[in-house]
């Protein structure tokens, strides 16, 4: 079986559409924060249901170019992008062990890139 290593642009795909994806994060908590089926809360879970049809539809054709390991490891960066919305959108705090767990993260991503550089 050949082994799929995707191109720069290939990943750089999968990190923007990762972003997007964490984005409707943001928009399922500011749902949840507002009257059931009012315009904000109609608003909101149509954002979140519109990026998750995208990504799924961008995710599924990058498996073609990408291998499966190597984007479900690099998925892990939407809970980085989830400490900073939580940060920028909510006022939350970041506590040393999601720092922490934030830079193993990064690391992780940077050492499976770096062996599938060969």
């Amino acid at each position: 079986m050949k082994k799929k290593n995707g191109d720069v642009r290939d990943f750089i795909i999968l990190h923007i559409t990762l972003f997007f994806y964490s984005i409707g994060s943001v928009f399922s908590k500011l749902a949840s924060n507002q009257k059931f089926l009012s315009l904000k809360y109609i608003f909101s879970y149509g954002m979140v249901l519109i990026l998750l049809f995208g990504y799924a539809l961008v995710w599924q054709q990058l498996l073609k170019k990408i291998d499966l390991t190597v984007a479900y490891i690099n998925k892990a960066i939407v809970i980085v992008w989830g400490i900073l919305w939580g940060v920028l959108f909510f006022g939350e705090k970041i506590r040393w062990n999601m720092a922490l767990g934030a830079f193993i993260i990064i690391m992780g991503i940077g050492m499976v890139a770096g062996d599938n550089e060969s």
